[in-house]
């Protein structure tokens, strides 16, 4: 049994006895035996264990909802289906005319040509439909600042240059206090344009919110129309949506002959959504329709976060009832300083490797 020695006192007169000649023999006779520890007799610090538990992470457990009878096997084939995210960067690129599809990766069409493509198949020798709807479908990364955040589903409506009948009645009303305006307002598409008398017959109950798919207002009349807050609830005008503007005659233009587009996450993968609008028909002008496809691709872009880069994942085009799907270049169109055109980035590159080589 090794010898302990615990107390201070002790281990004070073990040193004196080391310190004198007849303790360098003594310790040689003891050896290994011998062994000087320190005892704690206080304590540790107050809130050391509590610090430490709330420093582990905590793993949340999703729950298991009840799931109805009749929505189980529909849950079952929606887990096992295929995912609706595309990329087939992976794959190679072809290099002939005649090339099984699925091993290759997609073609990537001009826009004039994949128009061109389209009105092949819709010649009146074929589905004979030459003014059939042309739907841009655009994929988006809903992934958000961190990899468990999403964006939230947004909607908004686009303003095109190129004016086509989108089929969908939209009634306007709009408010503001400059009366010089009203002519030309009502002149644009609003139902009613007016004032404070306008706020009245609100207020009285003779107009009704619910009548109206947008309410337009310019900001010199908006602590006039507080009082309506409560009636129009969602429908109030606000910066964020383009419904409180200065310019109403635009606004006004813009939410009539506009085109109105959803982008909603897929139910069971939330880090991808699609955008399905029709920017007009094949017996349009191809560059009209090319304009008009920029000025929606410009709207999303707009609603990514800053620092999101890759938030456009594909775009293509469509005219039903063909199922052709054609992949077109969306880098171009887009109008911003973080992305320029696939040709600019080119010529960019080549003339700072000249100038490098200089």
């Amino acid at each position: 049994m090794p010898l302990l020695i615990k107390t201070r006192s002790v281990i004070n007169v073990a040193q004196n006895i080391y310190n004198n000649s007849v303790g360098s023999s003594m310790f040689k006779y003891l050896g290994p035996s011998l062994y000087l520890t320190q005892s704690r007799s206080y304590a540790a610090r107050k809130g050391t264990r509590e610090r430490r538990k709330k420093q582990k992470v905590k793993i949340e457990e999703e729950k298991i909802k009840f799931v109805p009878h009749n929505q189980r096997d529909e849950l079952k084939f929606l887990a096992t289906r295929v995912s609706r995210k595309f990329d087939d960067s992976w794959k190679k690129l072809p290099t002939d005319d005649v090339y099984p599809h699925k091993y290759y990766q997609w073609k990537l069409y001009d826009f004039a040509e994949a128009v061109e493509c389209h009105r092949e198949t819709h010649h009146p020798e074929m589905y004979n439909q030459p003014s059939a709807p042309l739907h841009l479908i655009v994929e988006l990364n809903m992934t958000g600042e961190k990899k468990n955040k999403y964006l939230e589903n947004f909607h908004s409506i686009a303003g095109i240059p190129h004016k086509f009948e989108h089929g969908e009645e939209r009634k306007i009303v709009a408010f503001t206090k400059d009366i010089e305006v009203l002519d030309e307002i009502r002149k644009a598409g609003a139902e009613f344009a007016g004032s404070t008398e306008l706020i009245k017959e609100f207020q009285n109950g003779n107009l009704s919110v619910h009548d109206f798919q947008f309410v337009l207002a310019h900001p010199n009349i908006l602590p006039e129309l507080v009082v309506l807050r409560g009636l129009m609830k969602r429908r109030f005008p606000n910066v964020r949506n383009g419904t409180l503007e200065v310019n109403l005659v635009e606004a006004v233009d813009k939410f009539r002959t506009g085109l109105q587009y959803s982008a909603v996450k897929d139910e069971f993968e939330k880090d991808f959504a699609s955008v399905d609008v029709v920017i007009g028909m094949l017996d349009m002008d191809t560059k009209h329709l090319e304009e008009n496809a920029e000025a929606v691709l410009n709207n999303i872009y707009s609603f990514r976060l800053k620092k999101q880069e890759a938030f456009i994942t594909r775009c293509l085009l469509i005219s039903p009832p063909s199922r052709e799907k054609f992949k077109i270049n969306y880098q171009r169109y887009l109008k911003t300083s973080e992305v320029k055109k696939g040709d600019e980035v080119i010529e960019e590159t080549q003339a700072k490797r000249q100038a490098a080589a200089v």
